[in-house]
């Protein structure tokens, strides 16, 4: 089925005939809006006309972990859409456990010529792993970005979120609540942006007079990680915890309800990333939000002004977070006991005197029976 004119002009905005210039390459069209008439035409999924095709400024490899964390197609739909508008057709790459490596990928990259790479938390962000997979890009000229993980030794431009900030922005935010026994979880340390975070974690504390020590339990990445994570925590006495993904702030509230506790009642549970459904969790999950889209738009332009023949500073650009006030998070609970442990069971909790109220961005929100999708 052909392409409608109707839908491709009311997506660019621009009028039917406009359209039709562009898909028939006629001149008389200005270039952006040239631009916005093939995004919208790639966007909608129709297959462009052979002759424009031909225009395409050539491929561009995305090298992204996997596709479970709904944070990293949000990071690939936001790096298409710019990529695509500058001309460029972008070649997603994807790793899943025991599939195609990162390695293997850049190697199948390479065999189609690629303009340049981006990637996004991968290899060089793990300081266990040599870094001389990409130096031989970059010794081949290459155009390379890497997203989340900077190492100075890459020489190439690195896209982050401020790790260490997001870190302070949760604690910070519990300890507002009362809370002082906040527990942490992320990922293995060997990855620069779990470091970062735990060292914002530790920071906010110590600024506070408290110490998170014997506190934290780094599991592996995702919801299983997060539950196993929390249900030692919460043994542990603790009311509330920062989580180094959504996904595994999942966990930690399902860990927490299956020991009978109260989101956010008896436990209160920050996440980081703020994908697109987490508003919409029950409870509407708490988070520190990356701005993935300036993200994107910002790897993007630095690698397709290397690709370009200008010169990129390869330093790292850092962006802040942002703290999501939702409903996972309430004021500390008091004269509250954790339940004894019975895998597989759920105990009801000790009752507790917990105020009704928590703080958010200067004003009150309920406690309990939250609405679904409020956002600060």
């Amino acid at each position: 089925m052909g392409p409608r004119l109707a839908d491709i002009a009311r997506h660019a905005g621009v009028s039917e005939a406009t359209v039709s210039r562009v898909l028939n390459d006629k001149p008389g069209v200005g270039s952006d809006t040239r631009k916005a008439v093939l995004t919208a035409l790639d966007v909608l999924g129709y297959e462009r006309p052979a002759r424009l095709r031909q225009r395409s400024a050539g491929l561009v490899g995305m090298v992204i972990p996997e596709l479970e964390n709904p944070v990293f197609p949000m990071f690939a739909q936001a790096a298409e859409g710019a990529l695509a508008q500058r001309g460029y057709t972008p070649v997603l790459c994807t790793q899943t456990p025991g599939g195609i490596t990162e390695d293997e990928y850049v190697e199948l990259l390479l065999e189609r010529n690629v303009s340049g790479i981006l990637f996004v938390s991968g290899r060089h962000a793990d300081t266990s792993a040599s870094y001389d997979r990409y130096n031989t890009l970059v010794s081949r000229r290459l155009p390379i970005v890497l997203v989340n993980g900077f190492t100075e030794a890459i020489p190439a431009a690195f896209i982050s979120c401020d790790d260490r900030e997001a870190g302070r922005l949760a604690v910070n935010h519990l300890i507002a609540l009362g809370h002082t026994r906040i527990g942490f979880t992320s990922g293995p340390d060997r990855y620069v942006p779990v470091r970062r975070k735990l060292e914002g974690y530790h920071a906010a504390l110590a600024a506070h007079g408290l110490s998170g020590r014997d506190l934290v339990e780094l599991s592996l990445f995702g919801v299983e990680g997060g539950h196993a994570a929390a249900t030692r925590l919460i043994e542990r006495g603790v009311t509330a915890m920062v989580c180094g993904s959504d996904m595994m702030a999942l966990g930690a509230i399902r860990a927490a309800r299956q020991r009978g506790l109260r989101v956010p009642e008896d436990f209160s549970v920050v996440g980081y990333d703020d994908s697109q459904l987490i508003a919409f969790t029950d409870p509407p999950l708490t988070t520190v939000r990356q701005p993935v889209n300036a993200m994107a738009l910002a790897a993007v332009r630095a690698l397709c002004d290397e690709i370009a023949g200008h010169a990129v500073s390869h330093t790292e650009y850092v962006f802040d977070p942002e703290l999501v006030v939702r409903a996972s998070t309430a004021a500390a609970p008091t004269g509250y006991t954790v339940p004894a442990s019975l895998p597989g069971s759920r105990h009801a909790a000790q009752e507790a005197s917990t105020p009704s109220a928590a703080v958010q961005d200067g004003s009150a929100h309920p406690g309990a029976d939250p609405v679904a999708g409020q956002r600060v």
